[in-house]
């Protein structure tokens, strides 16, 4: 492809050199370029990719994007200075696969929880109605019926565009989407057309990477002001901040809520461990979920079913037949006569709400035992709020490591332990050993009782020390069995 044609929808500060050159790929990581490459210096939080454009030289790349020129320039390199390199990136990369997002419809789910909840049941509601459909989500990726490997919530421009153009192949007429923060503020998701936008809830996360709660809001609030004039913006007017999110875009507004009016809205009548009876604007429903949260999950995958102008009642009838998403809200039941939840809640409002609908469907005839750890290298200041909530929701609290990557899994545990008193640490136990600590959690549950692990979901793994190893939840709880 011609570089004039890749660069079609960025916005140029300069030109040096031919742009009507041909371009055999595009590439962002050095070592990835080969001869007839263009190189994109997009700048990371470990490393500048401006360090490196010599190297992608020297390795056969003909044009370079950046957003400073080097000071010493090849006169057979074409140089081209842009604002901001990884929006360029974006946007190359819908050119490069033939705008794939232009051609199918595209909807993206952002929040804090219930991404992929919402991303996946779309997708699987769609499947049911008829239509092929993707999903790019942090679990796994579907092109229709076939997984990839997931390794983002949201991939990389590249990666995210190949993906697109293989389902548009694969004759795909929708895609649901997850949309992270960190590929908002990254510009990862730049060049793409949405169809549509969902903005489930927003909590303390991430706060590692964007160092404020206002700065993590303004990435999610940015995906709304990006929406077009075409799209529809579904919000949480549950959440406080759901109407803040749309305050300036151009999408057709629309709401979903469990307590207030809104376009979409739906109440539980009756909920138990095993699903709940649900009112969707005047229409009863039994469905397999549990909890307040999922009733709101469902509220969005309903009204965007909707706006997607799909057949009400076709919708109901399919959405009272799907099941929990891997990792989210699992129910598992013991011969033993407990129960054993596995949940994927690993910030301190998830794991609120999900210890909240247990203790409200326990009613006091129950004990609830937590188990819950702390990642590693990621915002300490939740470990204390973390910990706090499980004791205070808990008959025993089991605190325990998560993927402690490269800390010392005691130092996170300590983290976590700060935040109690010495009454409420009296309600916990410290196991640093996860396998340990799930046994310990079974060995304690009698008949009635709920063992509820909380933290990595559908993780098949726990990385320690950076290496990957196997560790998932469900086998550890089902070999206690």
């Amino acid at each position: 492809m011609l570089l004039t044609d890749l660069l079609q929808n960025v916005i140029l500060i300069s030109t040096t050199g031919k742009a009507d050159i041909e371009i055999s790929a595009i590439q962002f990581d050095s070592r990835k370029v080969d001869a007839g490459c263009v190189f994109v210096a997009t700048r990371g939080t470990a490393s500048d990719g401006h360090q490196f454009i010599d190297m992608a030289i020297e390795k056969g790349a003909v044009a370079i994007v950046c957003e400073e020129i080097p000071i010493a320039i090849h006169s057979a390199i074409t140089y081209i200075k842009v604002a901001n390199s990884a929006d360029a990136l974006g946007k190359m990369a819908s050119a490069w696969y033939n705008f794939p997002s232009s051609k199918l419809t595209l909807i993206g789910i952002t929040g804090t929880n219930g991404k992929t909840t919402i991303a996946t049941l779309l997708y699987q509601l769609f499947r049911e109605l008829g239509h092929k459909s993707g999903l790019l989500s942090t679990v796994c990726n579907y092109i229709d019926d076939i997984a990839i490997e997931a390794t983002h919530t949201t991939p990389d421009a590249l990666t995210l565009n190949e993906l697109l153009a293989k389902m548009i192949d694969a004759g795909c007429e929708y895609a649901f989407m997850e949309v992270s923060s960190h590929s908002i503020d990254q510009r990862r998701i730049a060049g793409l057309d949405f169809d549509g936008g969902i903005f489930t809830n927003i909590t303390r996360d991430h706060i590692d990477y964007h160092v404020t709660f206002e700065n993590y809001l303004r990435a999610k609030k940015r995906f709304f002001d990006d929406l077009s004039s075409d799209a529809f913006a579904l919000t949480n007017i549950d959440d406080k901040n759901g109407m803040v999110m749309l305050q300036n875009s151009k999408a057709k507004k629309y709401s979903y809520s469990l307590r207030a009016m809104a376009d979409f809205k739906t109440r539980i009548l009756e909920h138990g461990f095993e699903g709940m009876l649900l009112d969707m604007n005047n229409k009863e429903l039994n469905v397999s979920f549990i909890g307040k949260f999922n009733a709101s999950n469902l509220s969005a995958v309903y009204g965007a079913a909707v706006l997607l102008e799909q057949d009400e009642m076709e919708v109901l009838r399919i959405i009272s037949s799907l099941h929990s998403v891997s990792g989210r809200f699992e129910t598992l039941h013991s011969p033993a006569g407990y129960t054993a939840i596995v949940d994927y809640a690993h910030t301190p409002d998830a794991l609120n709400n999900v210890i909240g609908t247990i203790n409200q469907i326990l009613q006091g005839n129950g004990r609830l035992i937590t188990v819950v750890g702390c990642g590693g290298n990621r915002d300490k200041g939740k470990r204390p709020m973390m910990a706090r909530e499980a004791v205070d929701g808990s008959w025993k609290t089991i605190l325990t490591s998560d993927n402690p990557r490269f800390e010392d899994p005691q130092d996170i545990l300590n983290d976590m332990l700060a935040g109690l008193d010495a009454v409420e640490k009296t309600k916990s136990l410290t196991i640093v050993n996860r396998r340990e600590a799930i046994k310990t959690a079974c060995a304690l549950a009698q008949e009635g009782d709920v063992v509820l692990v909380a933290g990595k979901g559908h993780e098949d793994y726990q990385i320690v020390q950076g290496v990957k190893h196997h560790f998932d939840d469900k086998e550890e709880v089902r070999n206690c069995f």
